[in-house]
């Protein structure tokens, strides 16, 4: 029997070990505009943040679930298994922009938000909201109060917002895709900026919190380390 005990302690100290051993996850749940629409392979604003994260010293694994032409109703039915998959340290969510394009409701498109990160919340995650704008030819009165979801969910849930993801590429024609919709490739970096302003300060209190990095190193890479995309 002792030595039965001791075989099971052994193994789940293994598979804590192993557990510890794995790199923080950064799930980023979105449509086309984060599923890299249009350009190639790799190309894609999540695809650049990942190689961002690496070169400025962060552990973290991206894993892109944004599927084109998704829907916050969609991607909230898929949000269990993504999370009970990947455990993720980080939830971005960049949803919305399919919703006012099928001219579906905004309370609705609210809701399934907000189911979305409380159950990112459950999962331990932290979150980070993207704000989408419609094009003006819907109109304010169907835009505006699109656009204004995601002001409020930040304030009544407590989130970091990115404003706009578009910001800086959506009136640049030369930066955007035939349809009116989509960026180039040359607007992606613009689009990973938008976000990374956001996002830098989470991982920033990450590292307060983590106590697997070698202290030795660590002053070196918080120093190389760019808040807002200043290199």
């Amino acid at each position: 029997m002792k030595l039965l005990h001791a075989l099971a302690l052994l193994f789940a100290l293994t598979f804590a070990s192993a557990c510890a051993a794995e790199p923080p996850v950064i799930l980023v749940l979105g449509d086309s505009l984060s599923a890299g629409y249009g350009v190639a392979a790799g190309s894609g604003w999540v695809d650049l943040l990942e190689r961002r994260l690496s070169r400025e010293g962060y552990p973290h694994r991206v894993v892109n679930a944004s599927i084109s032409g998704d829907t916050s109703r969609g991607a909230l039915a898929r949000l269990p298994a993504a999370l009970e998959r990947h455990h993720p340290a980080l939830l971005i969510i960049e949803l919305g922009g399919n919703d006012g394009l099928r001219g579906i409701p905004a309370n609705e498109m609210e809701a399934n938000l907000v189911a979305i990160i409380d159950r990112g919340r459950e999962a331990g995650a932290r979150i980070l909201l993207v704000g989408i704008r419609l094009p003006p030819n819907y109109g304010p009165a169907f835009t505006e109060p699109f656009y204004a979801v995601y002001g409020r969910l930040a304030e009544k849930k407590g989130v970091p917002l990115v404003p706009f993801l578009l910001e800086g590429v959506a009136l640049r024609p030369e930066w955007m895709q035939a349809d009116g919709l989509h960026p180039t490739a040359e607007g992606q970096p613009t689009l990973l900026e938008n976000v990374w302003r956001h996002l830098f300060p989470l991982l920033a209190e990450e590292d307060h919190g983590r106590d697997d990095r070698n202290t030795n190193t660590a002053p070196a890479l918080a120093a190389e380390r760019t808040p807002h995309g200043q290199e």
